[in-house]
C-alpha cells in the first residue's frame, strides 16, 4: 500500500501479513473502515494507513467476508514488532 498525501509526500506501507491468504473478499472495505476510524480518532495519515494495512492482513487470513477485533489487531501488531526487532 502507498499513501499519497496532498502535499505530494508519499509513504510506502510494506506488507504486514506474510502468511497464507485465504480470501481477499472485503479486504479493501476493511482498509477503508480502519483508515476512517483511525483518522476520526486523531491518527496522522501514515499511522492510519499502517493500522488499516494490519487490519486487512488479519481479515485475509479468514474465509469469506470477515472482520477483525481490537484484540486481534493488538496481537498482530505486537507479533509484527517482535518479529522485526533488530
Amino acid at each position: 500500500m502507498t499513501l499519497f498525501e496532498a502535499d505530494g509526500k508519499f509513504t510506502h506501507i510494506p506488507v504486514t501479513n506474510k502468511s497464507e491468504v485465504y480470501d481477499v473478499t472485503g479486504a479493501g472495505d476493511t482498509v477503508v473502515a480502519a483508515m476512517i476510524l483511525a483518522l476520526a480518532a486523531g491518527a496522522k495519515y501514515p499511522d492510519a494507513a499502517r493500522l488499516s494495512n494490519f487490519a486487512a492482513g488479519v481479515v485475509v487470513k479468514k474465509p469469506g467476508t470477515a472482520t477483525t477485533t481490537p484484540d486481534e489487531l493488538r496481537e498482530t501488531i505486537g507479533e509484527h514488532h517482535e518479529n522485526n526487532r533488530a
